[in-house]
């Protein structure tokens, strides 16, 4: 019985951790901002009256009708690489910090950049080739994801 109650636990807890390292500065996905609002082509920051918790850790929207579009299909809006900035992750397998008002969707999927001190890397993942970034990023994702 000692042991079932052992692996019980185990399971539980297992169940209700992350899967990767998420982005989570101010303490939610996106700094706070909200992920669905991003495929209409807005970085909106979100309310507190409209948060919830996937994968452990927490999001913020706009409005009612967003956070339940979200809870349809999460992992449609999850931002990819976590929220970290997608150039980073693909040039250099680091997770770097984003400016949560620069980002692209694009096939489907959310992509947050770092933009600060005159270093746009939005601009240089679009100047350089994107589907290559993507595959590097991807690549290195799977080997940093849990650190």
């Amino acid at each position: 019985m000692k042991y079932f109650i052992l692996f019980y636990f185990t399971i539980i807890s297992s169940a209700f951790s992350q899967t990767i390292d998420y982005n989570t500065k101010k303490g939610f996905v996106a700094k706070g901002y909200d992920v669905v609002a991003y495929f209409n082509n807005e970085a909106i920051e979100g309310s507190k009256t409209y948060t919830t918790t996937f994968d452990s850790v927490k999001y913020k929207f706009r409005s009612q009708k967003n956070l339940d579009s979200f809870l349809k299909n999460p992992e449609a809006y999850i931002p990819q690489y976590g929220g970290y900035c997608a150039y980073a992750v693909a040039t250099n397998s680091k997770k770097v910090d984003i400016d949560p008002k620069t980002f692209e969707i694009r096939d489907g999927k959310l992509y947050l950049f770092y933009n600060s001190w005159g270093n746009n890397t939005l601009k240089k993942w679009l100047e350089e080739n994107v589907k290559g970034l993507q595959n590097n990023a991807d690549l290195n994702w799977e080997a940093i994801k849990l650190n």
